[in-house]
């Protein structure tokens, strides 16, 4: 017979309590991030940021810095980033605000958690989702009148694909004997091409069926 589990209703009710707790001690986004810009170092983990982004830290914004002075907490905005901006310019980037959620026990409100609607290198994502690295200081409004000229952007065609990698298996026999032919060299990936430049006429079967014959003993 299967004995029942005992129910421990204080232990069960204590458990629940220490976890509440704990989500209440947790720290808030304002005081996990916070920063300490004469000195450069974030008061709750007391740690330094790298002096590479000191610069960017003066001269850029965070996001919720910028979506607190607009109306609707910038609801319908575009914004972009410094290091899109830079690694790409030939394809825009950037977010379209659907939803935000403010942290209104924040000084100024510029904490909190954001969503929105990616769109990277000219391809825009089909549903939105939440906007991460929101406390980086790269952050960047796209004004109303430039928000067309910036979203304007022609695809380039992708280059067909003419060639594919050989089953996990195969290539590594195909690397072995490359190797073993060359001495020891480093091989050439094999690839294997999705075109044959070889015409399938009567006479490349005749010639494959002599090669596969071999020499008579």
């Amino acid at each position: 017979m299967v004995k029942k589990k005992r129910i421990r209703l204080i232990a069960e009710m204590a458990r629940k309590i220490r976890a509440y707790r704990e989500l209440k001690n947790r720290p808030r986004e304002s005081e996990k991030y916070a920063l300490d810009y004469d000195t450069m170092t974030r008061p709750h983990t007391r740690k330094t940021l790298p002096v590479l982004a000191w610069q960017d830290v003066r001269r850029e914004s965070r996001l919720f810095s910028l979506l607190s002075g607009l109306k609707m907490f910038g609801v319908g905005h575009l914004f972009t980033r410094k290091s899109w901006l830079t690694e790409h310019p030939e394809a825009p980037s950037y977010w379209q605000v659907t939803k935000v959620k403010v942290d209104y026990t924040a000084e100024n409100m510029d904490h909190g958690r954001a969503w929105g609607v990616l769109t990277y290198k000219g391809k825009q994502e089909s549903e939105a989702k939440e906007m991460d690295k929101v406390m980086y200081h790269d952050w960047r409004l796209v004004p109303k009148h430039e928000e067309e000229q910036f979203k304007l952007y022609d695809p380039v065609p992708e280059p067909p694909i003419r060639y594919v990698s050989y089953p996990p298996l195969l290539r590594a026999m195909l690397l072995a004997q490359r190797q073993k032919d060359e001495l020891g060299s480093a091989a050439e990936e094999p690839t294997l091409p999705l075109k044959r430049d070889v015409l399938l006429s009567k006479e490349y079967f005749r010639s494959q069926e002599k090669k596969r014959e071999g020499t008579a003993v």
